[in-house]
């Protein structure tokens, strides 16, 4: 275990593994309450377009990704309000539509092929100083709103409605949660990689979900998984050579389906026996 944190790259890793795997199950909490899990897919794909974007035109891809994503977001959530459009439409039309936009800037380049499939899916062993600061940063801002907002976003998630009657800003809370994610995806996109990083918001909140219906015990076994996931993967893909966004996401799958297994509400259902009329 000594010689694996005598390498730098290792170093920067463990600490990306705990910073995008804590934060995304703390956001995940709130994707999972609020029924986004396939918005969370579409704007973690909708990343693809801003990356070939800032490639195309010399710009660092993660500020080009962030505010495409941002956009993103931004029209999902008012196509859904404008519109009779339910949210899985809405993403569905954005998914395929900042995909396509994704591949034709694409056949607009020469040189940047392995640089647009670094992204797609993610190298978590390739990082550099830079990228930690920047992933602390967003870490530390993402998390500093959850939690100055947290009864606010908590309310919204159990019962919207009800928090509009209690004169809560719901649109805005709404469309704020739309940019976390945004920032989340983007945040965790050059570890995990735009076709995994969606796994990885949902999975561990998914799993925590299945232990447990309590908001604080649910955000905290949340946040156990997503980083338990996370380091196991980058200890996979080191020893047995696969790549590390799979074994994070492929790991976070077991403890998902354990966690079903062992799920006290599943087995309360399983128990449950109508009464007869």
């Amino acid at each position: 275990m000594s010689e694996l944190f005598s390498h730098t790259f290792m170093q920067r890793a463990f600490i990306e593994a705990i910073l995008i795997g804590g934060i995304c199950a703390v956001v995940g909490v709130y994707v999972v309450l609020n029924g986004l899990s396939f918005i969370g897919a579409g704007i973690s794909h909708s990343t693809f377009a801003g990356v070939a974007l800032g490639l195309l035109i010399g710009v660092d891809p993660l500020i080009t990704a962030l505010l495409f994503s941002a956009l993103t977001a931004l029209s999902i959530g008012w196509v859904s309000e404008r519109t009779d459009l339910k949210h899985d439409t809405s993403v569905g039309i954005f998914f395929a539509a900042t995909m396509a936009l994704g591949v034709l800037l694409l056949g607009f380049m020469r040189d940047y092929y392995v640089d647009v499939f670094s992204y797609l899916f993610g190298n978590i062993l390739a990082l550099t100083a830079t990228d930690i600061w920047i992933s602390l940063g967003m870490t530390l801002v993402i998390a500093t709103v959850i939690f100055a907002l947290f009864k606010e976003f908590l309310a919204l998630s159990f019962d919207a409605e009800v928090a509009s009657v209690m004169g809560l800003p719901v649109r805005s809370l709404h469309y704020l949660l739309l940019l976390l994610i945004a920032m989340t995806v983007v945040l965790s996109v050059k570890s995990v990689g735009v076709v995994l990083v969606s796994a990885l918001i949902v999975t561990p909140a998914a799993a925590a979900h299945q232990l447990t219906v309590n908001f604080r015990r649910m955000m905290l076994l949340a946040v156990l998984i997503g980083i338990g996931s996370s380091v196991s993967g980058l200890l996979l893909s080191y020893y047995i050579d696969i790549p590390s966004g799979a074994g994070i996401v492929l790991i976070a799958t077991l403890l998902f389906f354990a966690s079903w297994l062992y799920s006290p509400r599943r087995r309360a259902i399983r128990n449950f026996t109508p009464a007869s009329s």
